[in-house]
């Protein structure tokens, strides 16, 4: 989903609550002109911005992205690549592993973090666990407190009810992949 897709999806969800973007900006704790330039797709929101946003529809980011996509007769087992559901921006792709379904009881992400990349000025934190594996590159981890360092094969396992944000401080690429529960975050 490209900027301008994300902006008018916010832009439809703040109307059919009937609020202003003045009303959202207030709720989601930030400025009315960031929501302003995030509804007109003239930038790309942050994970944790997002999240804010979302946060004042009552909906995780995985069902912003998912709940109006068209659901099949047959769900699906193998989901090309090309039907991932892109949840980030382009300087961390958040690619989740969606078959369209609510049943689900896991998510999966395929993450990829552009150096010099975060998931956003602030803190993120939901409910649930999260595990993951960094496949290549290197990834700070922020978690309760402290700073985290975790190489290319070795993992992490976070409770996500406390804060924690992810951050590629070097050069390079850094890619990963994690689940997390509930499914929704």
């Amino acid at each position: 989903m490209d900027n301008e897709a994300i902006g008018k999806k916010i832009a439809n969800l703040r109307k059919q609550k009937g609020l202003s973007q003045r009303e959202l900006a207030e709720k989601a704790q930030m400025t009315n002109s960031a929501i302003s330039s995030i509804e007109n797709g003239k930038v790309s929101p942050s994970v944790s911005s997002l999240q804010k946003i979302v946060n004042v529809f009552s909906l995780s980011l995985s069902e912003f992205f998912t709940f109006e996509q068209d659901r099949e007769e047959k769900i699906k087992v193998v989901i090309p690549e090309n039907e991932l559901v892109e949840i980030g921006n382009e300087a961390v792709s958040m690619k989740l592993v969606s078959n369209g379904t609510t049943e689900r009881k896991m998510g999966f992400l395929i993450e990829e973090y552009s150096p010099h990349s975060s998931t956003g000025a602030s803190e993120i934190c939901h409910e649930g666990e999260e595990a993951g594996t960094v496949l290549e590159g290197e990834i700070e981890l922020e978690y309760n407190g402290e700073v985290y360092l975790i190489r290319q094969g070795e993992s992490y396992l976070i409770d996500t009810t406390i804060a924690h944000k992810f951050s590629n401080k070097t050069d390079r690429v850094c890619r990963i992949i994690s689940a997390h529960t509930p499914a929704t975050f």
